[in-house]
């Protein structure tokens, strides 16, 4: 992928034949979709009709959303709405609790909008959330994904205070497009958040980054190398799909080959996970990524 070749590429026409999703079956996917449907839960899972619904959920996990579904941020790869956010519920913690607790879930992930326009960013209903789910899913395994909390550091150590299995936190793009790909968001900044967690105590940490947004290889690279020098443990990559037509358009379908160069890469550099792939989504596989 060079320079000269990534600056010439046409847009692509129509998805390639390794982005075809088989429809989730199993009985296990069935019997969460039915309690889903029947209590009215809310998962990522389903809201973002992710491709690897079947399989995780096959596996025991799900991920779930808090704080609304409503951004202070509008980055242009995300299909979240932007805009002002609806005011914090502060039965939500139980609610994800019971939700786990009544679909059986093994490992759950967690993750949020960013809400700028709260005091402590929306951390003080992350820490309650994961209490509520330890006191009522003793047995349930956890990833947190949060928000950069703008990388102020008291907010960053409610998460860490509750600790969670896995702490993650998404680069989304290489440093070069970050300004256009996360407009209120700083590559530097991300990268300190990550390093903070990790020196702070926190087991895990994880970090994902989307291909085909026009990034060249060596950029891809030395992202990755960003990341294990803060010390990060698990790395996903994966192929950035447009949401919408006022959405950052894809400026190429990376292929197999190349997901599995940046597979051997990072393992090289001393990544313990890394999950890459044109389906990989920042919680594909994540109950692995504890051990």
């Amino acid at each position: 992928m060079s320079e000269e070749s990534t600056a010439t590429i046409a847009p692509p026409k129509g998805k390639p034949k390794w982005l075809r999703v088989k429809l989730p079956t199993g009985k296990k996917y069935t019997q969460l979709r039915g309690l889903v449907d029947k209590y009215d839960l809310h998962t990522i899972c389903t809201s973002g009709s992710c491709p690897n619904m079947g399989e995780c959920w096959g596996e025991g996990t799900a991920t779930f959303m808090i704080l609304g579904n409503i951004c202070t941020r509008s980055c242009g790869f995300c299909g979240v709405k932007t805009g002002r956010p609806e005011q914090v519920d502060w039965e939500e913690p139980e609610k994800v609790a019971r939700s786990i607790k009544i679909m059986g879930i093994k490992h759950a992930v967690i993750t949020s909008v960013d809400r700028d326009d709260l005091k402590d960013m929306g951390s003080i209903i992350w820490a309650e959330t994961v209490k509520a789910i330890r006191r009522m899913n003793p047995q349930t395994t956890l990833e947190t994904l949060i928000p950069d909390f703008q990388g102020i550091e008291r907010h960053l150590d409610r998460i860490v205070e509750v600790a969670p299995e896995v702490v993650s936190h998404n680069m989304e793009t290489v440093k070069r497009l970050t300004r256009e790909v996360r407009i209120q968001a700083k590559y530097e900044r991300s990268l300190e958040v990550l390093r903070y967690l990790k020196n702070a105590g926190v087991n895990r940490t994880k970090s994902g980054i989307m291909l085909g947004l026009g990034e060249l290889e060596e950029e891809v690279i030395d992202t990755m190398k960003d990341l294990r020098e803060a010390n990060v443990d698990v790395v996903t990559i994966g192929q950035y799909l447009q949401p919408s037509k006022k959405h950052l358009p894809v400026k190429e379908f990376i292929t197999p080959e190349q997901f599995k160069k940046y597979e051997t890469i990072g393992l090289e550099l001393g990544f313990r996970h890394v999950e890459s792939g044109a389906l990989v989504r920042s919680s594909y596989k994540a109950h692995k990524h504890i051990l």
